[in-house]
């Protein structure tokens, strides 16, 4: 029961942050938004690390696993906060959102060549399920007149997808504290974006609303909820038993964008999510399968 109360605080907190993006957005650019984010996230990790007396176990840490550290850091938060950022900034939150969403698919793909997989005829098939979804979701329904919205929103949207799945495989290789490792992620992340924060913006006090939203970003995109989630997978019996709540968080999402942004949700992008989540679950029924043999 611990377990779901925590995995569902998580989902709901990530269920917001598509809206928190897309509002905060109106009043900060994309690299204002993860320099202040990451900030944030960055001291409320430090405090848990503090919190947990974990701070410590940092000191043991050699010059390889701060490279490392480095290494993750310039891929998350730095390059994919800038990069889906940049998306959020172009399309609507609605599509921004599922298209991002494939990122497990991506996660299947990339470990062909990394992780030296094999694929199955259901790999193949889950893959041409979420795709189509893709499509549909780029092109508003219109899938004969092959014209998408924004292609270059829709690149950068998938695009995330990648930079999350090849952090998500070197990170699987880490085997260290989760906290620390996380707070050293946004340690150097933070450093990264502070250059073209520097370099490319112009300083001034930002507007309040902007302030807010990259707090809450930092707090509950970033922050608190990974912890909140790594604690609902600690006391889980199976990771699977509350993994499978993460596939509400898009449709929930939707139902926050529409009432907090104001989107009119199109039919297409209901459509277009049901087959991204559809040819996920397809996805992870073909890798449990190959568990077994």
């Amino acid at each position: 029961m611990r377990a779901y109360s925590y995995a569902l605080v998580a989902v709901l907190m990530w269920s917001t942050v598509a809206s928190a993006f897309k509002l905060t957005l109106d009043y900060l650019d994309f690299i204002e938004l993860l320099f202040y984010s990451s900030l944030v996230s960055w001291l409320i990790l430090l405090l848990i690390l503090v919190i947990q007396k974990k701070a410590v176990i940092l000191l043991t840490y050699t010059r390889e696993d701060i490279l490392n550290s480095a290494k993750l850091g310039f891929l998350n938060p730095f390059l994919y906060y800038v990069v889906l950022f940049k998306a959020y900034s172009l399309l609507p939150a609605q599509e921004a959102q599922p298209l991002n969403f494939t990122w497990p698919l991506m996660l299947a793909l990339l470990s062909i060549p990394i992780l030296k997989q094999k694929i199955t005829f259901l790999s193949i098939l889950a893959l041409f399920i979420s795709f189509s979804g893709v499509f549909i979701i780029s092109t508003h329904g219109d899938i004969f007149g092959f014209s998408f919205t924004d292609p270059l929103g829709a690149g950068l949207a998938m695009g995330s997808g990648i930079i999350w799945a090849l952090f998500w495989i070197y990170n699987m290789k880490d085997t260290r504290d989760e906290v620390c490792k996380l707070f050293l992620n946004f340690f150097f992340g933070f450093l990264f974006i502070t250059i073209p924060f520097l370099l490319y913006t112009d300083l001034a006090v930002p507007d309040i609303r902007g302030t807010l939203g990259g707090v809450y970003v930092g707090l509950f995109e970033m922050g608190i909820t990974f912890v909140i989630w790594m604690r609902a997978l600690k006391y889980s019996k199976q990771t699977s038993q509350v993994g499978n709540l993460i596939y509400a968080s898009p449709f929930v999402s939707l139902i926050f964008i529409h009432f907090l942004v104001g989107e009119e949700i199109l039919r297409s992008t209901i459509i277009g999510l049901v087959l991204i989540v559809s040819g996920i679950v397809v996805q992870q029924s073909a890798s449990r399968f190959q568990d077994l043999k």
